[in-house]
């Protein structure tokens, strides 16, 4: 593993860690600081586009489509920011999706165990025990076992907490001449 690579996967796994420390702390808070953020984003980048839609010659402005774009986005950034609530009370197809998500990750993971394996790289064993951990993960929310929300926020954060942990651990013990032999 390269060094910027393993630079890039220890900042992936700490913000992976962030989130679910402030999920911990005020999940509803810090998700709808979220979607207020995200909607704020749109906003501005609706209107980047409109502005730049005028600013284009008609013939490629017509092709770009760009108006309709700056217009959709600042009305969905509208509703991220007055209606963030909405998120909130669709929570659980959210975690639906979020199970999804985190199931893609645990294969994305078997592959890396896999390839580290063909690679005999020494420590593959890591890799292995975060790609179960990560399916375990995803197991359980799309099984969706808890009847609260609140247990369910919980369940996340320490999933985001446990995942990046391990995530780390994996990073710093893939020795870059296991890794490219």
């Amino acid at each position: 593993m390269k060094t910027t690579s393993k630079i890039s996967s220890i900042i992936m796994s700490l913000c992976e860690l962030i989130v679910g420390i402030l999920l911990l702390v005020d999940p509803v808070g810090f998700t709808t600081g979220i979607i207020t953020f995200l909607g704020i984003v749109l906003v501005i980048v609706g209107i980047a586009g409109a502005v730049q839609y005028f600013r284009t010659s008609p013939e490629k402005a017509a092709v770009e489509q760009g108006l309709t774009r700056g217009l959709i986005e600042v009305l969905v950034g509208i509703f991220f920011i007055t209606k963030n609530e909405w998120f909130i009370v669709t929570f659980p197809l959210l975690t639906v999706v979020y199970g999804i998500g985190t199931l893609i990750m645990g294969i994305t993971k078997i592959q890396w165990t896999v390839d580290m394996i063909r690679l005999k790289a020494k420590k593959w064993f890591w890799a292995a025990i975060s790609a179960v951990l990560t399916i375990i993960c995803a197991v359980i929310i799309l099984c969706n076992p808890f009847s609260s929300a609140s247990a369910l926020w919980i369940f996340i954060a320490v999933a985001l907490i446990v995942e990046a942990v391990v995530d780390v651990v994996v990073t710093i013990f893939a020795k870059t001449e296991d890794i490219t032999k």
